[in-house]
């Protein structure tokens, strides 16, 4: 692993004017793309179909949800599309048939941004099914299908969602989504590595398009090359999701304003960041607040679902002080006990510890990245943990946890993924004690694909889960996570797909585990 370490003066000093000139000219960035200057094609003539991309919605609220779809003809070439605006026209109706359209209107798809599409419909009924599609010139979208949360203050008999993350598109085809697609959901929740920004490479199942990427259109075409897979697309039209990232939609493992390679200046760094940020917002179904402003974009959000649950959406790369001494497996001495040390940034642990206080739900689920636990991964008296994950800002975890405690937070579950692998983890007010009461219960997925085919039996994990006491279960395969919510329980059931090297994979689901409401830790069902 290269050296991380840069000195505070080269980061803050020696070219600290540099570096706040560039951050106020790329923060103007926004500002522009949100005007819609210049000619509007209209009506657009198109030679093939626009919709290549399909359509997606997201952030659910009682009264509406946000649709998406972006206008691309030639998806891996540039999106094939004139450098001018084009209007577009959205309906949502009640029906499939859209005998009976409830909502309706346009909007421009700008060349700024895309060509993308963001609708936020609001007006609709909450707890309720509909269908909805675009129309640019005399093309027609594919029909979505989306769901409002339910109204605030009403008490859900049931919520039901699957989560996923780390889909590698060279490691294999995403096989979970075809199963996922089946079940009787309410709600997908992404948790990052929805792309990899690594270069291709050959005798892979597949094959990422070009170098690794860093400008804007390489970004567009890796987004587009993923979007074209058929499950993925679908799984997208047929539900709302929740996306937050991880690391590999800009650079693996970067920490704030601190790249993985030395040597790369803030300047640089931000320029790809920048990049990246934006392609993210242009191809997923987020909500005008979430528009990226420069080589920043605030992604840490609630979505309520009634006094069932309450989601607390949180970004752990943007804001967090770089990994001590590296990302590597250290002792949690030294750095990773800094009290100054934070995975969230300061801003974002204020508003996730008063969302928490202000939820009048029954389960608070934190959607985020990287292990909670501290999973020792060492040997004997060699205690060693990851640094890129929660116990390498040691601190910050605890504060949190305490906080989980102290105030009485109703029935807190993380959602974490990032790792490859599924497990289920007790969360302890002091792991250090085994007498210590639970304060929660973490649920980690395994990719869709990372890793490829899985199920292989890894040393270091297999100790890991017999020596930390906290871990109520571990599992190497491939796959994604289904979650029922009801007033009273919270069932979780593992469901894996034993291979991802070729498309067609079976399902199957080799745990469940139940966490009952005010009971943190979950039991194997």
């Amino acid at each position: 692993m290269l050296n991380r370490q840069r000195s505070q003066d080269r980061r803050y000093g020696i070219e600290r004017r540099e570096f706040l000139r560039y951050l106020a000219s790329v923060s103007a960035i926004p500002a522009i793309a949100l005007r819609a200057d210049g000619q509007v094609t209209e009506p657009p003539q198109f030679n093939s179909n626009p919709f290549t991309l399909g359509v997606a919605s997201g952030d659910p609220e009682p009264d509406g949800v946000v649709l998406w779809t972006r206008l691309a003809p030639q998806p891996l070439h540039g999106g094939g599309m004139p450098n001018e605006a084009v209007q577009t026209r959205w309906e949502v109706s009640s029906d499939e048939a859209f005998a009976n359209v409830v909502r309706s209107g346009t909007a421009l798809a700008m060349p700024q941004l895309g060509h993308s599409v963001h609708v936020e419909v609001d007006g609709l009924k909450p707890d309720r099914w509909y269908f909805f599609r675009f129309h640019a010139g005399s093309e027609t979208s594919p029909i979505g299908r989306t769901r409002t949360a339910p109204a605030v203050d009403v008490m859900p008999d049931r919520l039901r969602f699957a989560f996923t993350s780390c889909q590698h598109y060279e490691s294999g085809y995403f096989n979970g989504y075809p199963h996922m697609q089946q079940e009787d959901l309410d709600l997908v929740v992404h948790l990052g590595d929805y792309i990899y920004e690594y270069a291709g490479q050959d005798k892979r199942p597949r094959k990422h398009i070009g170098n690794e990427i860093e400008s804007l259109d390489d970004y567009r075409t890796r987004y587009a090359q993923y979007r074209l897979d058929e499950t993925l697309q679908e799984t997208h039209r047929l539900f709302p999701w929740l996306v937050t990232w991880d690391d590999h939609e800009f650079d693996n493992n970067y920490a704030n304003l601190v790249s993985e390679q030395d040597g790369i200046s803030p300047e640089e760094f931000l320029a790809r960041r920048m990049n990246a940020y934006q392609a993210y917002y242009e191809f997923m179904p987020l909500r005008r607040r979430s528009f990226p402003h420069g080589p920043h974009m605030k992604l840490y959000r609630g979505c309520q679902y009634g006094r069932l649950a309450n989601f607390h959406i949180l970004d752990t790369r943007q804001y967090r002080t770089d990994q001590p001494n590296g990302d590597n497996q250290k002792p949690m001495i030294g750095k990773a006990l800094d009290p100054q040390g934070t995975m969230l940034g300061s801003k974002q642990e204020h508003w996730l510890m008063s969302s928490l206080l202000q939820s009048p739900s029954t389960w608070n689920v934190l959607a985020q990245q990287v292990m909670m636990a501290p999973l020792n991964r060492g040997e004997g008296d060699d205690h060693r943990y990851s640094m890129d994950q929660w116990p390498g800002y040691e601190v910050s975890r605890r504060r949190l946890l305490r906080f989980f405690h102290e105030r009485k937070i109703p029935n807190p579950v993380v959602l974490t993924g990032d790792i490859h692998v599924n497990w289920v983890n007790d969360l302890q007010l002091d792991f250090q004690n085994p007498r210590s009461p639970l304060v929660g219960t973490e649920l980690v997925g395994t990719a869709m694909t990372s890793g490829g085919n899985g199920g292989n039996v890894i040393p270091e994990y297999e100790r890991a889960a017999a020596q930390n006491d906290f871990v109520r279960w571990y599992n190497s395969n491939r796959g994604y996570v289904s979650c029922e919510l009801t007033p009273t329980a919270w069932t979780t059931h593992f469901r894996v797909t034993p291979f991802v090297d070729k498309p067609g994979s079976p399902v199957t689901t080799p745990a469940s585990f139940v966490i009952k409401e005010g009971h943190p830790g979950a039991k194997q069902a």
